[in-house]
C-alpha cells in the first residue's frame, strides 16, 4: 500500500470519526435541552395547579371581580394547552399578567389578604415562580450551548443534513413580566 492511500484512508477515518463525534455531541445537547424543558414543564404544571385554588379563594371575597377571575382561568388554560416552547412562552406571558391582576384585586380586600389559605397559596406560588426562574436559566444556558454548537463550523455541516434545528430561548417578552408576581404580607 502506498503512502498516498494510507494518507487518504487516515483522512477518511478522521472525517468519519469527526462526523460521529459531532453527531453524538449534538444529540446529547439536544436531549439535555429537552430534559431541561421537561423540568420547566413540571414546575409550570405545579403553577397551573395552584392557580385554580388561588382563584377559588379570591372568589369568596371578591365575587364582583368575575372578569379578572375569568381572565386568570382563561390564561391558565391557554398556557396548559401550549405545547411548543415558543407557544408556551407567549402563554406564560399572558398568565403572568393575569396573576398580577389577581394579586392587585386581592390588595383591595384586607380580609382576603389575612386568609391563611390565600397566604399559603401566595407563598407556594412565589416559591414556584422562583423555581421557574431557576429552571428557565438552566434551560436557556443549554439552548445557548446547543445552538452555538449546532451553528459552529464545521459541526454545522453535520447538523443540517441530520435535521438538527435551533431551539428557542424561554424569554420574557414584556419588561413588566420580567419580575415574579409581588407577594406582600401585611
Amino acid at each position: 500500500m502506498t503512502p498516498i492511500w494510507i494518507g487518504v484512508i487516515v483522512a477518511v477515518v478522521l472525517v468519519v470519526l469527526f462526523a460521529i463525534s459531532s453527531y453524538n455531541r449534538l444529540v446529547s445537547l439536544r436531549e439535555s435541552v429537552r430534559s431541561a424543558w421537561a423540568q420547566i414543564d413540571v414546575v409550570l404544571k405545579r403553577r397551573y395547579d395552584l392557580i385554580p385554588n388561588l382563584v377559588e379563594t379570591v372568589k369568596g371575597y371578591a365575587a364582583h371581580e368575575k372578569e379578572t377571575l375569568q381572565g386568570v382561568i382563561a390564561a391558565r388554560n391557554a398556557a396548559v394547552g401550549a405545547r411548543e416552547p415558543s407557544e408556551r412562552v407567549a402563554a406564560e406571558a399572558q398568565l403572568t399578567g393575569a396573576v398580577r391582576q389577581l394579586f392587585a384585586v386581592a390588595e383591595a380586600y384586607p380580609d382576603l389578604k389575612a386568609n391563611q389559605n390565600f397566604m399559603q397559596l401566595q407563598v407556594e406560588l412565589a416559591g414556584t415562580e422562583n423555581q421557574i426562574s431557576s429552571f428557565r436559566q438552566h434551560y436557556n444556558g443549554l439552548v445557548q450551548q446547543y445552538n452555538t454548537s449546532m451553528m459552529s463550523f464545521p459541526t454545522n455541516l453535520i447538523a443540517g443534513p441530520f435535521g438538527f434545528t435551533p431551539q428557542p430561548f424561554f424569554e420574557v417578552q414584556d419588561s413588566a413580566q420580567r419580575e415574579a408576581p409581588a407577594v406582600k404580607f401585611t
